[in-house]
């Protein structure tokens, strides 16, 4: 390769810039255009002008990028070196090993030789990796230095082969790693040669005081354990333990400064599975070894912490934090290691308990997790299908109390009461985030949010509830008593002058209580089949919680709260014991009375949320209790009316109760349904369609404007409509229903809907509501509003803190969830600003919500109610709304609307509504992208109010407003091209291998079953629907691709299947080229493999009937014609998609000179299990690992 020594200067100049941030930005700029030539440009001199820019003689960072640029040629341009000049370049890659082994070589640019070196052996094959592997082995016995180098490169070798590439797939992959597997005999031992010698080293280096040659020696002991990590994920596992690298990582786990490394080996090995073959055995014996290293190390630690636990340090803890994760993970995939001695598994069981209880959280959340899948196992595999044996005496009857040990599951099997016991009362404890004041922090760490676990409070605690959820479910009667002794120490804990802490304290046991009574009675195991022995002792336990309950007298605020939780944890214990419902409901009344209702004092805030959440708890047991409540309903009726004619029950908690209604009336059927509606809606529908306030405040924007100045009027129409809301919720036939019976099924079908009788009243004034609400936002009303109004249109500071992802309580007023008490936490006061906003913002979700519930109920809603008034109501002003309103719009109205109309009502109700829709959608979101795109910031037309202080984030909301209306906008596209509303389209499954269809049929023949033909019948809607399908690949929003693919695909099915020509031309041509400029964004990574899957049909199906897809190809900046009619003859000669696929990629990577980031980005690692030695066959996984752009594998990290 010729000398390049004046264009090494220039590139080296580039560098220089490029790096330089004082530099002029269009210097910079320049600079990185003019590299990006010479890596696209002639290879060899490409090639040689690296070469020369990794000599010694130049700056560091400048041999790095020579090193960045060889890696690249070698990773994608390989092949278009010949023979000779590959073997050229592979000679000169072994020679700058030897230049870069020196003492003061800085450790990065020995890690990149490394790379390119693993690199080189990667492409070139198994030949060059045979050649080179006893120049290593001599380079290796030369010094540390040496030894060092060698343990990189023979670190990153695996982990380039094994990493997914698509070039990489077939034969050439399965040759590459079976060259690897074979030289295992030879690499294992050098491997353990280097961990002896230099560990050895080190010691002698260390005792003679030589501190830098000794450190030489440990930095080299280092690297060949880093090595080592690489093979331990997918070598054969008694190979590790036949060359000793087992025993000696073992050995090493004892200094300070290699445990960490060893560990992780220990962590990789112990993920492995154990084979089906011949060496299962061995692969036995040799992680019985690696269990007992881990158990010795363990008894260890803990034997000193019982001893003297302010002896150990920080780094002790983290170091057994890793053993205590490997030993789980090696029980996980192993535990056939652990079960085969009793006496083993009781001490393995004992030491996961005492880390369970252990004061240092890591140490106890690694346990959890042990204790978590140790739990599941027995109750998925078993409780579901057979109920449930021992621990408990044999709770479950009908079971024989005659199983073994050796029947049982796993390590299952060892675990007893005790442990059960142990591990719960840890879980009560630990489910604080703070310390409470009865639980000194010395004793335990508590969660904080600084633990590195990888979660959050919330998962953690969810964690915790499981853990016990599973332990209650397979030993009720253990769970049974800890938690009602736990709640007993507790409950003397409530007075009025209580802390915060303690509240704490006493809201967690209730949660501790919801879970076991839940599992108990609830759970998989029928509690009906509970032994009676065990009910009994079951009953007198859970009826003495409940005596205890009622006998409380928590008056304030926070503690009713609480105490109304406590009573509603027990709704499953009322579903079988039921002689206690009406005490309880004569309580939750009484301590909703006990609180003063408060409508305008802002002192009395704590009681009116109080009363809410005790209505919620009238929910919770209507859900839980099932038929239990059905006799009490006329008796809560009564008291229903008397505290409403009393003034005692506002609005907000007598919607909740008749929520509580719907749900109990549930449990009977429909015709109960519709009876409890009638009762309930019958008083709402008089004052609801009376044309007098219709006709005052929704007839023009200035009737609302006044409505806006009349609080009690306001909150009156808000809490009717979220009562609507509630009630389409509550009604209808529940899921776990239908399976108790043909009489309720036979109930469900002869009876229609329970809200359908009342649609035809309810919705006519919501749609005018709907319709004024929206006006306030159209431009001549808006510039005529009050200031107070325009204020309130606004965001408020719960919706602000939502789009920057900042956790904000008032968060929960301004929610719906699906027990739905959160909308009545909304004041009900005088009409200042921001209870107008809220009030704005409540009745456009609810609204928004019942009519697109109301669209779920089918024909009757279409059939009842004007599409002309509903296409009004929704589009008339569509242009003026928010990208926030428009969001919700469509995923709680629009799409519904799509999915419920009967196809034979498309034309009727869906052109008036989605051709506006989509006009603004395209129009809206192609403005703000070219916005972002070009200036850095999205355009939207939101109003956010007060920004003090988040002046620095608008730009950030503002991208996420835009960012959340396009996957919006991509979930209806999705949806229109959903399979159930487009049944009449055929697949390409069903066309054949061919590339040739038959028969063309008219857009005519498909239209009364294909959405998708549909829309494009009308081109009104066709247009800009299009145009947003392909503007949506440059805007750099994987997410939002990934939910318009389906789109995408359904019309390229029907271009390939009609002989609609428009259609045709738009895919061959527009849409095709479109999805190739896609795969140049690295947004679009994570779809690119369904992308080139649209790229192949099209071309496949097309590329004979229409130009185009040949003529786009040819528009590539580094295709030829014969590059073309080369692929066309391969792709002629396979009728397989994958390999297709294949073809395609390498083409377009081909055609545009690399430059599709996608395509570049889709390298995913190839976690390999296990190899044996007699097969050498790789049994993969694919995971995720997208790199950065010129690095190569471990490379990366440098």
């Amino acid at each position: 390769m010729d000398d390049c020594s004046s264009t090494a200067t220039t590139v080296a100049q580039a560098i220089a810039a490029a790096m330089d941030w004082s530099s002029p930005p269009d210097a910079r700029k320049a600079a990185v255009a003019y590299l990006e030539t010479v890596k696209s440009g002639d290879i060899r001199t490409l090639a040689s002008t690296s070469f020369v820019l990794v000599r010694r003689d130049w700056p560091s960072e400048i041999r790095l990028h020579g090193f960045k640029m060889l890696q690249h040629l070698v990773r994608f341009r390989w092949d278009e070196l010949n023979i000779t000049e590959r073997r050229e370049f592979s000679n000169l890659t072994t020679n700058i090993v030897s230049e870069v082994v020196n003492p003061h070589e800085e450790w990065a640019l020995k890690s990149q030789t490394a790379a390119l070196v693993a690199e080189v052996v990667r492409r070139e094959g198994v030949a060059l990796w045979h050649e080179l592997l006893p120049t290593l082995v001599s380079l290796s016995n030369k010094g540390p230095i040496e030894a060092e180098l060698v343990a990189m490169v023979l670190r990153w070798l695996p982990e380039d082969i094994t990493v997914h590439n698509e070039d990489l797939e077939g034969d050439r992959r399965r040759v590459l790693l079976r060259g690897l597997t074979e030289s295992l005999s030879e690499i294992l031992p050098l491997l353990y040669t280097l961990l002896e010698k230099h560990f050895g080293g080190a010691l002698r280096e260390y005792a003679g005081q030589q501190l830098d040659a000794a450190k030489q020696h440990a930095t080299t002991v280092i690297a060949s354990l880093n090595a080592l990590n690489a093979y331990a994920e997918w070598a054969p596992v008694p190979d590790l333990a036949k060359y000793g690298l087992i025993h000696g990582c073992g050995s090493l786990l004892s200094y300070h400064e290699f445990r960490l490394h060893a560990c992780e080996f220990f962590k990789f090995i112990c993920q492995r599975k154990r084979p089906t073959d011949a060496t299962s055995v061995e692969f036995d014996s040799a992680m019985m070894g690696i269990f007992q290293i881990l158990m010795n190390v363990s008894r260890e630690f803990l034997n000193k912490c019982r001893s003297n636990l302010n002896a150990i340090d920080e780094l002790e803890f983290e170091f057994v934090e890793g053993i205590c994760e490997c030993m789980v993970t090696l029980a996980s995939f192993n535990m056939q290691c652990i079960t085969w001695d009793g006496t083993i598994a009781s001490e393995f069981l004992q030491q996961m308990l005492e880390y369970y209880q252990h004061l240092k959280f890591p140490l106890h959340f690694q346990s959890l997790l042990f204790w978590l899948a140790v739990m599941r196992e027995p109750v998925y595999s078993k409780v579901k299908a057979a109920g449930q044996t021992g621990g408990d005496n044999a709770v479950i009857s009908g079971v024989s109390s005659r199983t073994t040990e050796k029947e049982k599951t796993g390590v299952a099997a060892f675990i007893n009461d005790d442990i059960c016991a142990a591990i719960l009362d840890t879980s009560f404890l630990r489910m604080l985030k703070n310390s409470t004041a009865n639980i000194s922090s010395k004793e335990f760490e508590l969660w904080d949010d600084e633990f590195d676990t990888k979660t959050d409070f919330s998962n953690y605690r969810s964690r915790l509830l499981e853990l016990i959820k599973l332990i209650a479910i397979q030993k009720p009667l253990v769970a049974a008593t800890r938690v009602s002794e736990r709640i007993n120490i507790i409950k003397n804990y409530a007075h009025a002058s209580m802390s915060s802490q303690d509240l704490a304290l006493i809201e967690s046991i209730q949660l501790g209580l919801e879970t076991v009574a839940g599992a108990v009675f609830d759970g998989p195991a029928e509690f009906v089949n509970v032994a009676a022995e065990s009910k009994f002792q079951l009953h007198t336990i859970f009826e003495g919680l409940l005596q205890l309950f009622l006998s409380l007298r928590w008056t304030e605020p926070a503690l009713a709260v609480i105490h109304g939780r406590y009573l509603d944890s027990l709704g499953s214990f009322l579903k079988y014991y039921p002689d206690s419902v009406a005490s309880v409901v004569n309580k939750l009344f009484e301590l909703l009375t006990s609180l003063p209702i408060a409508i305008k004092d802002p002192l009395l805030n704590n009681s009116r949320h109080a009363r809410l959440q005790i209505c919620t708890s009238f929910i919770r047991i209507a859900k839980s209790a099932g038929i239990s409540l059905l006799p009490h309903m006329k008796g809560i009726a009564d008291t229903m009316a008397y505290l409403q004619g009393e003034g005692r029950l506002l609005r907000g908690e007598h919607n909740l109760l008749g929520e509580a209604f719907l749900i109990m009336a549930s449990s009977a059927g429909i015709q109960q349904q519709q009876e409890v509606l009638a009762w309930l809606l019958e008083p709402l529908s008089k004052q609801w369609t009376q044309s007098e306030w219709q006709n005052a405040f929704l007839s023009d924007p200035a009737g609302l404007i006044q409505l806006c100045s009349d609080p009690q009027l306001m909150w009156s129409i808000y809490h009717t409509v979220t009562f609507f809301e509630k009630a389409l919720k509550r009604s209808g036939i529940k899921k776990s229903i239908s399976n108790q019976g043909s009489s309720v099924v036979a109930d469900a079908s002869t009876h229609p809907h329970p809200m359908s009788a009342h649609l035809s009243w309810m919705l006519p004034p919501l749609l005018r509501l709907m319709r004024s609400i929206h006006s306030l936002w159209s431009q001549p009303i808006s510039q005529a509003l009050t200031g107070e109004i325009r204020a309130a249109k606004a965001m408020n500071h719960a919706e602000r803190a939502s789009l920057l992802g900042e956790s904000n309580k008032m968060l929960k007023g301004l929610s719906t969830s699906a027990d739905g008490p959160q909308n009545d936490f909304i004041r009900e006061e005088e009409s200042s600003e921001n209870d107008l906003r809220n009030w704005l913002k409540g009745i456009r979700d609810s609204g928004y919500n019942v009519i697109g519930l109301s669209a779920t109920i089918g024909d009757t809603f279409f059939q009842c109610i004007d599409s002309h008034s509903v296409a009004l109501a929704l589009a008339e002003n569509i242009q003026s709304m928010e990208f926030r309103h428009l969001r919700v719009l469509i995923h709680l109205v629009i799409i519904p609307l799509v999915k419920f109309c009967p196809s034979s009502l498309w034309e009727v109700w869906l052109e008036n509504i989605l051709q506006p829709l989509f006009l603004h959608c395209q129009q809206a979101l192609s403005c703000s992208w070219s916005s972002l795109l070009h200036e850095g910031r999205a355009k939207v037309p939101d109003t956010f109010g007060n920004l003090s202080g988040l002046e620095l984030k608008v730009e950030v909301m503002e991208e996420k407003l835009l960012r959340d209306l396009t996957r919006e906008v991509c979930s209806l596209l999705s949806v229109l091209a959903s399979p159930s509303l487009n049944s009449g389209l055929p697949s390409l499954d069903h066309l054949g291998p061919s590339n040739r269809v038959e028969s063309l049929r008219d857009l005519n023949d498909y239209v009364s079953n294909s959405m998708i033909c549909f829309l494009m019948m009308h081109k009104g809607l066709a247009v800009n629907v299009l145009r947003i399908s392909i503007e949506v690949f440059a805007w750099t929003d994987g997410e939002a691709v990934t939910k318009a693919i389906s789109f995408c695909g359904s019309i390229v099915l029907l271009a390939i299947v009609s002989n609609c020509v428009e259609l045709r031309e738009f895919v061959a041509k527009d849409l095709f080229l479109t999805i190739i400029q896609g795969l140049t964004l690295e947004s679009n990574a994570v779809i690119s493999s369904d992308l080139l899957g649209l790229c192949r049909e099209i071309y496949v199906y097309l590329a004979d009937r229409d130009p185009a897809p040949r003529q786009v190809m040819l528009t590539l900046p580094s295709i030829s014609s014969d590059d073309l009619r080369a692929f066309e003859d391969a792709l002629a000669k396979t009728a397989s998609p994958k390999e297709q696929k294949q073809l395609l990629k390498s083409l377009l990577l081909l055609a545009t000179g690399n430059k599709l980031k996608a395509l570049a980005a889709m390298k995913s690692t190839n976690i390999i299990t296990n190899v044996t030695a007699r097969t050498r066959t790789p049994a993969a996984n694919s995971g995720p690992n997208i790199e950065e752009d010129g690095t190569i594998g471990l490379a990366a990290i440098t």
